[in-house]
C-alpha cells in the first residue's frame, strides 16, 4: 500500500504544477479537500462510533496541517522542479523523529541527532542554488515538511482508535474550512497564491482528478500506518522521489542536476540511517 501511494503522489504534484499558470495553489489546495469530501462521504455508510469526541480538536489540528502543508508544498511546485521541491520536503522523516523526541519523549541519541543534522545539509545543496533564482519561496518545501510532520505525528495519535476512513473524512473537511477561510482572507489582502479564478470546465476535470489520487493515496499512507510500524514504513517514502523525476522530465523536461542529486542523496542516507537505528532500538527493546 505504501509503495503504490508513494509512486502515484507525484502525480497530483504534476497537476498542481500544470495547472500553476492558472490557478493559485491555494485554490488547488481548497479543491483537493473539497473532491475528497465528496469522494469520502459513500465510505462513511461503513463507519461507526460518535462523531463529537474529545479528539474532536486533534481531527482540526491534523486537517489544519495537512493544508498547510499542501499549499506550502503546491506554492513550492510553481517555482521548482518537481524532483527538487519532493527532495527537499524529504527532510520531514527526518523532523518527524526529532519532533516525536520533543513532544512523545522518545529517545534519541547523537548518532540519530547527526544523521538529522546531516539530512538538513542535503537539503541546503538543493537549495542554496535554487534560493539564489526564485528567493524566498524555495523555502516553501521546507514549511510544508514541517507542517506535514506534524500532519504524521497527529495520525499515529488518532489511528489506533479511528477508522481510517473517518479520520481522512476529518482531514478533508476540516482543511476545505481551513482552506476556505485563507483564500477569503487572501482575496481580501490580495495576496497572489490564495487568489481565487473560476476554472475551465478542463481545469475542474484535472482539479478532481487530484483531489481522487490524493484521497486514494492518503487512505493507503492511513491503512499502512494502521498495519506497520513507521520505523518499517517510513523508508518506502522515497520510492516517491522516483515517480517525481520520471514525470517531471516527461511532462516538463527537467532533471535534477548533479548537486541535486548530491543532496538527494544525502537526504536519504541520512533518513535511512535513522529508520536503521530506530529498527534497531526497537528489536533489542522487544528482545
Amino acid at each position: 500500500m505504501m509503495i503504490v501511494a508513494m509512486l502515484a503522489l507525484p502525480g497530483i504534484d504534476a497537476i498542481a504544477k500544470w495547472l500553476a499558470g492558472s490557478i493559485s495553489s491555494g485554490q488547488v489546495t481548497w479543491s483537493r479537500f473539497f473532491f475528497q469530501i465528496i469522494f469520502m462521504s459513500p465510505l462513511l455508510l461503513r463507519t461507526q462510533g460518535p462523531w463529537l469526541t474529545p479528539a474532536l480538536w486533534l481531527h482540526a489540528a491534523r486537517g489544519a496541517m495537512i493544508a498547510f502543508a499542501t499549499l506550502f508544498f503546491f506554492s513550492g511546485l510553481a517555482v521548482l522542479p518537481m524532483a527538487d521541491a519532493i527532495a527537499i520536503f524529504f527532510i520531514e522523516p527526518l523532523l518527524v523523529t526529532l519532533l516525536s523526541a520533543l513532544f512523545f519523549g522518545e529517545s534519541i541519541h547523537w548518532r540519530r541527532i547527526s544523521a538529522i543534522s546531516l539530512g538538513l545539509v542535503g537539503a541546503l545543496i538543493i537549495i542554496r542554488p535554487t534560493f539564489s533564482e526564485v528567493g524566498f519561496a524555495a523555502l516553501y518545501p521546507v514549511a510544508a515538511a514541517f507542517c506535514f510532520s506534524f500532519y504524521i505525528l497527529l495520525t499515529r495519535k488518532l489511528v489506533t482508535n479511528e477508522d481510517p476512513i473517518r479520520l481522512q473524512f476529518f482531514a478533508g473537511i476540516f482543511g476545505c474550512l481551513v482552506m476556505s477561510l485563507a483564500l477569503g482572507y487572501g482575496n481580501v489582502s490580495e495576496i497572489a497564491i490564495l487568489d481565487v479564478a473560476w476554472p475551465t470546465r478542463h481545469e475542474w476535470l484535472l482539479l478532481g482528478i487530484l483531489g481522487l489520487v490524493a484521497t486514494i493515496c492518503h487512505l493507503l499512507v492511513t491503512y499502512a500506518y494502521r498495519l506497520a510500524s513507521i520505523g518499517i514504513l517510513a523508508p518506502f517514502q522515497y520510492v516517491e522521489i522516483i515517480g517525481a523525476t520520471i514525470l517531471g522530465l516527461i511532462i516538463f523536461n527537467e532533471f535534477p542536476d548533479a548537486i541535486t542529486w548530491l543532496g538527494i542523496a544525502i537526504i536519504v542516507a541520512s533518513g535511512m540511517y535513522v529508520f536503521h537505528r530506530e529498527s534497531k532500538l526497537a528489536t533489542d527493546t522487544d528482545a
